[in-house]
């Protein structure tokens, strides 16, 4: 049997723990000491979703649907935790002091496919359910208006209902991104770390979450700001920063769940 095809660790006794406010910072150190320790792995990560991100833009100036972008940018935060399971993976062998290679970014899935599947298939769905309500909110607020994507910002953020829509439009957004946040904060790495129904990953995903709301705020707000980021550098920036969330995300996996 190959090994990245190895079952999961069958170890059903877990705690979760209470971390002071400040550790985010903890694991986005780890994090980056696992990028450089693996940076080939790392930076190839990274440079699929800058590629992905890229041709989807592309792909939706080409099919004249520009006011998707915004959707589409504000979406990839949904999907990033499903986009870094090859990054949980590497974490956890660099931790089991094995040299990960990059065969890991397409084959880490294998150590639990149908959960993984699962989950997957969930914030699909949710991506799906912003997408629809996104484009909703525009067809309400500009109805009259039909923006070239080059005027999509001039439109969105000058027009005289770009407040109201902002306002709406980041309140909706921050709803949709708190259920994901709660939902795959630690599911993930513990579906890929532990042999654990769907339903306890997520039920301890939400409960990790509620019992260290200050530290996982700081975590959430971080997340946006580097990805922000990414997004702002015309996807650059998503070269480093979705690989270091990545590997700081199994260190705060590690960190609460035991």
């Amino acid at each position: 049997m190959m090994d990245d095809a190895v079952p999961v660790s069958r170890r059903p006794a877990f705690d979760i723990r209470t971390v002071p406010v400040d550790r985010p910072w903890t694991w986005l150190a780890a994090g980056w000491r696992d990028v450089m320790a693996a940076p080939h792995v790392s930076l190839a990560c990274g440079a699929v979703v800058v590629a992905v991100s890229g041709l989807l833009t592309l792909g939706l100036w080409m099919a004249e649907m520009p006011y998707l972008v915004l959707p589409m940018l504000a979406g990839f935060m949904l999907v990033g935790p499903m986009m870094a399971i090859g990054l949980y993976e590497t974490s956890r062998r660099i931790g089991a002091g094995e040299r990960p290679t990059l065969g890991i970014l397409f084959s880490a899935w294998r150590r639990n496919p149908e959960r993984l599947a699962y989950m997957g298939l969930i914030l699909a769905l949710v991506l799906l359910a912003w997408v629809r309500v996104a484009t909703l909110l525009y067809a309400i607020f500009f109805s009259s208006m039909n923006p070239t994507f080059g005027r999509l910002i001039e439109t969105l953020l000058f027009s005289p209902v770009s407040i109201p829509f902002l306002m709406v439009g980041s309140l909706v957004g921050l709803g949709f991104a708190t259920i994901v946040f709660a939902l795959s904060a630690v599911s993930i790495p513990m579906l890929l770390d532990r042999d654990v129904p769907l339903t306890t990953a997520i039920g301890t995903s939400v409960a990790a979450v509620r019992a260290n709301l200050p530290a996982m705020a700081l975590w959430a707000a971080l997340i946006v700001l580097f990805t922000a980021f990414g997004l702002a550098t015309l996807y650059l920036g998503l070269l480093v920063s979705m690989p270091l969330i990545g590997h700081a995300t199994w260190h705060a996996y590690k960190d609460i769940v035991r």
